[in-house]
């Protein structure tokens, strides 16, 4: 049996899909804070249990039985609290005789002294010592956080606004993890293996030039000044933290992951036939 945390979310939900595709739906378990608000997902045959980071014990009651278990990261931005929920759920783990654990990493979470990533860097240190086996997902930033229908205004204006120098960014579908984390899940030859998931290297002016080949319209990329959340994600790009490549993804997936110009097609909604082939 295999049971997925934090089923409820975005990720969650995906990797549940994905499975079902794999196995038989009475294998599966989705563990869920509220499982009043995951009815869909119970409509997929699934059986759905309430598990929440914050209490220990509803996670061995969700774990109980479980052969696999994916171990979503906590949303939680403390520090201090997201490693104790981690550390919660791999005691759970344990404590009910899980045979493996994956857990959905961070890129770079290898090393200790980046505060951006040490709530990854303890868990992964938490699970190498419980002694459980285990496979580490390290994940890039999401592609849809950049990639998505908000792209349209770009389209309408022409103009494609950015702040990251012209450099790359590694980002891979959250679509795409998700196989890759079920992919995980179901094949033991991943065990006691830690990858670094990246998707193929894009820039702000390729992403121009992938919207005005699927939309027929012209759109160029611009440097201009970004604030908010996004402004840091560009920073980031324009200091060159996001142009590590590794071939990890596609030998997970058993394929190329997906493309730029596949990427802009799914989030315009636009036909993709012509986007296949590139």
């Amino acid at each position: 049996m295999i049971v997925v945390s934090a089923a409820s979310g975005a990720l969650g939900r995906l990797v549940v899909a994905e499975l079902r595709t794999r196995v038989p739906a009475g294998q599966v378990v989705a563990a869920v804070r509220d499982p009043e608000r995951a009815a869909d997902l119970a409509n997929l045959g699934v059986e759905v249990r309430r598990g929440d980071y914050d209490d220990p014990a509803s996670l061995r009651d969700a774990f109980a039985g479980a052969d696999r278990l994916l171990l979503i990261s906590s949303p939680e931005l403390d520090t201090g609290l997201r490693t104790r929920q981690h550390r919660a759920a791999i005691d759970a783990a344990v404590a009910e005789g899980v045979g493996r654990v994956a857990y959905t990493s961070f890129l770079g979470a290898g090393r200790a002294g980046d505060p951006m990533n040490a709530a990854h860097h303890a868990t992964e240190l938490a699970l190498r010592d419980s002694g459980v086996g285990h496979t580490i997902l390290r994940h890039p930033f999401y592609s849809d956080a950049f990639i998505n229908p908000g792209l349209e205004a770009a389209v309408r204006s022409g103009t494609l606004t950015a702040a990251t120098g012209g450099r790359g960014l590694n980002t891979a579908t959250r679509a795409d993890l998700a196989a890759a984390a079920a992919a995980v899940l179901t094949d033991d030859a991943h065990a006691g293996r830690a990858y670094d998931l990246t998707g193929p290297l894009w820039t702000y002016a390729q992403l121009a030039e992938a919207l005005a080949r699927v939309t027929g319209e012209p759109v160029a990329a611009v440097e201009a000044d970004v604030s908010g959340p996004m402004g840091f994600l560009m920073g980031l790009a324009r200091a060159g933290a996001l142009e590590r490549q590794t071939d990890d993804l596609r030998h997970v997936l058993g394929r190329p992951p997906t493309s730029l110009r596949q990427a802009v097609a799914g989030a315009l909604g636009r036909p993709a036939a012509d986007t296949l082939r590139t």
